[in-house]
């Protein structure tokens, strides 16, 4: 039986979960709906949900750190399961792509955002699946950090909810079909 393990990167608490630095978060509450699977607590300090996704186990994860120290979970995970960077997807937010706008990626630097970097600190390579969501940059006036931690207006809302899903349809293409095709599909637009 493969397992995959899949990461999205967000902050715990009521007061950061529709924010755009949870867009990973998001996405994976959108999995485990469709997959009918709850969140559980671990050992290991994430949140976690297990499915069967076609021919393989497939464990979600929520780190329940913080962003910037989000490679704790990951780590935890890969030594309590056995994993490695191979069978890995994480899902985050990316500043730099306009706000709705998905990139599949199989490798790459985590391009300024400190989550990711953490993760690839974690798993000792740049070698990892991703799907990063655009959330685009603040205003002239707005710092950055203070930008991903602000909450999304309604109409915010109303406007990523098809993203997440589409983020969620490009998650299950990668586990079903792998990055490549994930990445003809999802790259176009």
């Amino acid at each position: 039986m493969n397992q995959m393990l899949v990461v999205g990167l967000g902050n715990p608490g009521t007061q950061y979960e529709l924010t755009r630095h949870n867009m990973g978060f998001q996405t994976l509450d959108v999995l485990a709906r469709r997959w009918q699977v709850s969140w559980r607590k671990s050992p290991c300090p994430a949140l976690l949900a297990k499915a069967q996704v076609a021919d393989k186990e497939v464990l979600l994860a929520k780190p329940q750190t913080y962003m910037n120290a989000s490679g704790e979970a990951v780590a935890c995970l890969f030594a309590r399961l056995g994993l490695g960077a191979a069978e890995l997807v994480v899902v985050y937010d990316d500043l730099d792509l306009p706000p709705g706008m998905l990139r599949v990626r199989q490798r790459g630097s985590a391009g300024g955002h400190r989550g990711m970097l953490s993760v690839i600190q974690a798993a000792g390579t740049q070698e990892i699946a991703r799907v990063r969501i655009g959330i685009g940059r603040p205003a002239p006036h707005l710092d950055a950090r203070a930008y991903v931690l602000l909450p999304l207006t309604r109409e915010e809302i109303l406007a990523f909810r098809p993203v997440w899903e589409r983020a969620a349809d490009a998650v299950e293409c990668i586990l079903a079909e792998g990055v490549a095709e994930a990445m003809n599909r999802y790259n176009a637009g």
